[in-house]
């Protein structure tokens, strides 16, 4: 499948590096080096109509009703109002702050069907990764490639190398893509996938929802991986089937043939092949400071000298320290002070609908934020009574954007407070300097909601 689209794109070959036509590109507010390049050099946008901006990693998720007005932070503010500027300048479509469809941009792309099999997409975020769930190549890239695309629509790039995961079994009851990733990156290590693009094929992918695809190719970066793909089928042509961006009539019909072309052939070769059986599964958390550090509720805390490779040894000995736990204790029984559901990992309807299916069950016992991906996905939550559900059980209902995530937009941990969170990234003080994070599923945060410790969701479906 990879090599079927990547041919497709190349242009032209130089001293090992391709020339690759850019199908659609995406960016945030963070992305203002990019237009300051293409100011210097004199240089328009080529394509803008294949260039989609977003107000999503800076824009506060509570007290919206003003706008950009409301925007307390200057700096901030002047962001949003400088990507609406470049982007009206530029003629490029912006889902800015007041607009309905406003999201995260690898929320709003799927959901609108900007997001295609067959594409070659890239983002100005590491996590573009998540929209080869549809069965296109796609990949984060920097200001100056952005640049470079949004000038050119084409973009230099060494060709990776390409890694088959096969996923089988039947995950049991509370378990998740999210843990089925978490596992993957536990059981290959955080470098695992380096240098290559990887493609989840199996029974477990293939019975996975789009959310749950796009959650797995999300978090591929996390384990190394340029990249991740999901084939595109059934399911994928019924959940882009009448969306906005989407072909209509006789269009959608020559898309489908062409799409159906794209899976990888039977005896397909790649670089590398691994497998995991979800069916053995249990639900998952990260004790550490990287994804890697992942094991099942059900277990202890790892003892740094029962490790005999020094390196290694060390590494988790440092994570043990920042994260404040001892050797041997029990997962289940850590104490959180914070949970944190939303990120382009998990904000999508799917998500929302399995933690509020534990919200159920009870009322939060720390502070705890729902902050849904997209205006339409909180739209959707709130025409579902998501909302009450949560609100009635103690949750913060918030508005769409990154959030806690990333941490840089008012939205933080305290030094030392520790925090649920379905977000992708663990590492120390990414949500905030000082900060504790331990990466769950949605329900799995939920549980921890309504416990005030790392609970087994499963203990809520007894």
């Amino acid at each position: 499948m990879f090599e079927k689209i990547w041919e497709r794109h190349v242009i032209a070959e130089e001293e090992g590096e391709l020339l690759l036509y850019v199908d659609r590109a995406l960016f945030h507010e963070g992305s203002s080096h990019a237009f300051r390049m293409l100011d210097a050099g004199q240089h328009g946008v080529r394509r803008p109509e294949q260039v989609f901006a977003f107000n999503d990693h800076y824009v506060p998720t509570h007290g919206r009703e003003k706008g950009v007005a409301g925007i307390a932070n200057p700096e901030i503010r002047n962001m949003v109002v400088n990507l609406e500027k470049n982007t009206k300048r530029y003629g490029i479509t912006l889902f800015g702050i007041d607009d309905p469809r406003q999201g995260i941009l690898h929320i709003v792309p799927p959901e609108q069907g900007i997001t295609q099999p067959g594409l070659l997409m890239v983002g100005a975020d590491s996590h573009t990764s998540t929209h080869g769930a549809f069965g296109s190549i796609a990949f984060g890239i920097g200001a100056s490639e952005m640049a470079h695309v949004m000038a050119t629509q084409t973009l230099w790039q060494r060709r990776p190398k390409t890694l088959r995961v096969t996923i089988d079994g039947s995950p049991g009851k509370g378990v998740y893509a999210k843990d089925v990733i978490l596992a993957l990156i536990a059981q290959a290590g955080a470098g695992g996938a380096t240098g290559h693009l990887v493609e989840y094929a199996g029974s477990t992918i293939r019975g996975l929802d789009m959310e749950g695809r796009m959650t797995i190719c999300n978090m591929s970066i996390e384990w190394g991986g340029r990249a991740g793909m999901v084939a595109p089928d059934e399911t994928t042509f019924a959940y882009m089937e009448g969306r906005p961006y989407a072909p209509k009539g006789a269009a959608w019909e020559r898309a489908l043939d062409f799409w159906k072309t794209l899976p990888s052939e039977r005896g397909a070769v790649f670089d590398r092949e691994e497998s995991l059986d979800a069916g053995a599964l249990a639900p998952m958390v990260t004790w550490g400071t990287s994804p890697e550090h992942a094991a099942p509720v059900t277990g202890r805390v790892p003892d740094p000298a029962q490790v005999s490779d020094e390196a290694k040894r060390t590494e988790i000995a440092a994570a043990l320290d920042y994260m404040a736990l001892k050797p041997g204790m029990a997962l289940a029984d850590i104490a959180v002070d914070r949970v944190f559901i939303g990120s382009c990992t998990n904000s999508r309807i799917e998500d929302l609908r399995a933690a509020a299916q534990v919200a159920r069950h009870g009322r939060a016992r720390v502070p705890s934020w729902i902050v849904p991906g997209s205006m339409s996905v909180k739209k959707q939550a709130e025409a579902e009574g998501l909302d009450r559900v949560f609100t009635g059980a103690g949750f913060e209902w918030r508005s769409p954007g990154c959030s806690l995530c990333t941490a840089i937009n008012g939205d933080q941990l305290q030094p030392g407070e520790r925090c649920a969170s379905t977000s992708n990234r663990n590492f120390r003080g990414r949500q905030g300097t000082g900060g504790r994070t331990h990466l769950v599923s949605p329900a799995m945060a939920a549980a921890a909601a309504l416990t005030g410790r790392l609970a087994d969701v499963r203990e809520f479906f007894i």
